[in-house]
């Protein structure tokens, strides 16, 4: 049977989550480690001239109470709604550097909120971050025109991310950029459910999947990704570069549509 945590040692776990919650990331997951409790309560307990200076919200928390903390969209069960929620609780977001290098306004998603497809790309562009909507410029021209080859229309899925802001020259987003950012898309795919996931690129594709290797690999395999299935192909920006490689980016997308049940148009 796992030790009981020290009060003090439950209360300041309780305000680090609450200080995650507000980065909007709800979900944790528990490891054990070996480290012992006074080293623990070194790295989370306030120095001993500041802890009786706490906040009276740090009321002491049970244990198994810590990690369940819901989300706000939890409580509603129209997934247009939950993705309000998600938004609302987003902000204008200044929880990493993008918010103070030039980006306009944030990139949240767009789509069928029931969509069986979703697309998730790097990070807005210039189009973008002037419209306000995901994949508007001649990249999402492109991916228009690779939803319709699948017999879809951009209605009828949906389209995100890994970052909401635009990096300056739009250049690759960092690590902890994505890691600040993804939890809010993590909680827009699980109020989508969408029945296919497609990574567009690379940096979605090794973020979303965590392994660090070549497009060449990561092509041409399907992934458990929490539950969905998720494929991996060329970003529309680097076909665009790369023409060559679209028909490349069709055998992708057939995988998909075989997954969906689609047939190719006519």
């Amino acid at each position: 049977m796992p030790a009981q945590l020290d009060p003090k040692l439950r209360s300041a776990l309780a305000e680090r989550i609450r200080f995650y919650n507000q980065l909007g990331i709800y979900d944790f997951y528990r490891r054990e480690i070996a480290v012992s409790q006074p080293e623990l309560e070194s790295t989370l307990l306030p120095q001993p001239e500041l802890r009786e200076e706490m906040s009276p919200r740090s009321a002491v928390v049970e244990e198994a109470d810590l990690f369940a903390i819901p989300k706000p969209e939890t409580k509603v069960s129209d997934p247009a709604k939950a993705l309000r929620l998600i938004r609302e609780d987003l902000g204008d977001c200044t929880r990493c550097r993008l918010s103070k290098q030039g980006r306009k306004q944030i990139v949240f998603g767009v789509g069928d909120p029931h969509a069986q497809l979703m697309f998730i790309g790097e990070a807005p562009g210039a189009d973008e971050d002037e419209q306000g909507e995901p994949f508007v410029g001649r990249a999402g021209q492109l991916l228009n025109n690779m939803i319709k080859a699948m017999g879809l229309r951009r209605e009828d899925v949906y389209i995100a991310n890994i970052i909401k802001c635009r990096p300056p020259g739009n250049r690759t987003p960092e690590r902890d950029e994505c890691e600040t950012c993804s939890p809010f898309l993590m909680r827009q795919i699980g109020v989508i459910q969408p029945k296919v996931i497609v990574a567009l690129g690379a940096v979605a594709a090794k973020t979303l999947l965590a392994i660090n290797a070549p497009m060449a690999e990561l092509r041409g395999h399907w992934y458990d990704f929490r539950g969905t299935r998720l494929a991996v192909t060329y970003h529309p920006a680097f076909l665009l570069r790369d023409p060559r490689q679209k028909g490349e980016a069709w055998k992708d997308l057939q995988m998909v549509m075989l997954e969906l049940g689609l047939q190719r148009p006519a």
